[in-house]
């Protein structure tokens, strides 16, 4: 299974190679940016809910499913109190979905 849905990504930039690569390359920015910040336990449960929630809609917008489903688990069990059981999940869903786009840059 593919990290990036590329049919949904095209949906979503109307079939823009161009476009779909410069929101690829913003989706990465953003994953490098916030999933540290979201696994530190240090940080409060709510300002790391929003970091997931906005982890979620990025993910979302580019097909990344895997990651907008355990961005999901983890803002929910963090607006509940819980540490996300899930963390591990999404660590590698990123690193998938930063793999894959790697990989689509260089070809």
């Amino acid at each position: 299974m593919l990290a990036i849905d590329r049919a949904e990504l095209d949906a979503q930039t109307g079939g823009d190679a161009e476009l779909a690569d410069e929101v690829l390359a913003l989706f990465a920015g953003q994953c490098r940016s916030i999933l540290p910040r979201l696994t530190d336990p240090s940080l409060p449960a709510g300002q790391r809910a929003d970091l997931a929630h906005t982890l979620k809609g990025s993910a979302a917008g580019v097909g990344a499913t895997r990651v907008r489903a355990c961005a999901d688990a983890a803002e929910a069990q963090l607006r509940a109190g819980a540490e996300p059981a899930a963390l591990d999940d999404l660590v590698q869903a990123v690193a998938a979905a930063l793999a894959e786009i790697a990989d689509g840059a260089e070809s």
